[in-house]
């Protein structure tokens, strides 16, 4: 004797359960209908979307555009400006190599160093004297 085991389909229908399935199946039939509904506007909102792609990038290059501009204006002042400090700086800078040399120069003259400017005097001089002597040597 064979024991046959029936089992009995249990449906169950809770609230719960019974509101997941309508969910369910407006999710498939919300797929279904972007499905149909690319398949028949698909190219013609391909097309929008690059024509609204192409209107975007040209504005973006034109504000690229204008923005590089504005840098390179500014950039040019900058440099407009830093030639003017560059020459300021150099006048000071001579300014103070001047009094710098000029207090050396005094500071060695009162210690009893004489200055390049005296030797080159006294190299004079005594160049003046050397051919001096030498033609009186002569003379003899």
């Amino acid at each position: 004797m064979t024991n046959v085991v029936l089992r009995k389909k249990i449906d169950v229908q809770t609230p719960a359960v019974s509101h997941v399935k309508r969910y369910a199946r407006k999710i498939w039939l919300a797929g279904l209908g972007a499905y149909a509904k690319v398949g028949g506007e698909g190219s013609e909102y391909f097309k929008e979307l690059v024509k609204s792609g192409q209107h975007v990038e040209s504005k973006s290059k034109k504000v690229a555009v204008e923005q590089v501009a504005a840098a390179n204006s500014q950039i040019d002042q900058v440099k407009s400006h830093l030639s003017s400090v560059k020459g300021l700086v150099e006048v000071q800078l001579d300014k103070v190599e001047d009094a710098f040399d000029s207090r050396v120069a005094s500071a060695l003259n009162r210690i009893g160093i004489a200055s390049k400017h005296d030797v080159e005097t006294l190299s004079a001089k005594l160049e003046e004297l050397t051919a001096l002597l030498e033609r009186v040597a002569r003379k003899h």
